[in-house]
C-alpha cells in the first residue's frame, strides 16, 4: 500500500470515470484527469441553442453530460445534419490546438442538454505543466482524426464518388 498515493472522493471518482468514457481523456489516470476539474464548467443550454457556429475561434472543448448535440455543416443557406453527440461525447476537440477555427455549427438538438465547457486557455496552462498529459491527448485526436479520414475513404469507395457526408459520419463515436 503507498501511503503516499493521492485519494479521491467518490464525486470525483464519478466524474473521472466519465471522462475516461471519452477517447480524448481515455488514457489519463486520475491525478491527470483531477488537474482538468477546476476547469470543467456546467452550463445549460436549451432545445435549438446554438453553442457556436462554423469558423468561431475554438476556445473551448464542450463534454455532454446530458442531452443531444446536431453537428451540422452549412451549404449554401441551410445547416445540413452529420452526426450527433451523446452522453460522453465531446466535440470542438480542435480547442485543443492552438490558432483553430471551428469546421462545423454545434446546435443542441434534444430539450434540455448539459455540457461541460473546458477553456482552451486552461486546456493549455495544464499542457505547459505536464508535457505527458497533452502527449496523451494529441495521441487520442490524432486517432480520432485517423477514424473519420478512413471513414471518409470508406465511403467514397462504396458510393463510387458520389458520398453523402451523413454516411461517413454515422459511425463516428462521440458518445453514448
Amino acid at each position: 500500500m503507498n501511503l503516499f498515493k493521492r485519494t479521491f472522493t467518490p464525486e470525483q471518482v464519478v466524474i473521472f470515470e466519465f471522462l475516461k468514457s471519452n477517447k480524448l481523456f481515455s488514457k489519463l489516470s486520475e491525478a491527470d484527469l483531477d488537474m482538468f476539474l477546476p476547469y470543467m464548467h456546467l452550463r445549460q443550454y436549451k432545445q435549438s441553442e446554438v453553442i457556436f457556429f462554423r469558423n468561431d475561434p475554438a476556445q473551448a472543448l464542450y463534454i455532454v453530460k446530458e442531452g443531444k448535440i446536431s453537428i451540422e455543416i452549412d451549404v449554401r443557406d441551410k445547416f445540413e445534419p452529420l452526426s450527433q453527440v451523446g452522453k460522453a461525447g465531446s466535440f470542438g476537440n480542435s480547442a485543443l490546438l492552438l490558432y483553430t477555427k471551428r469546421t462545423y455549427n454545434a446546435f443542441v438538438q434534444s430539450p434540455f442538454a448539459q455540457i461541460y465547457v473546458i477553456p482552451q486557455v486552461n486546456i493549455q496552462q495544464i499542457f505547459e505543466r505536464k508535457p505527458a498529459i497533452q502527449a496523451k491527448m494529441m495521441e487520442a485526436l490524432a486517432e480520432n482524426y485517423h477514424d473519420i479520414f478512413q471513414m471518409l475513404l470508406r465511403s467514397y469507395r462504396t458510393t463510387q464518388g458520389f458520398l453523402e457526408l451523413t454516411d461517413v459520419f454515422k459511425d463516428m463515436s462521440y458518445g453514448t
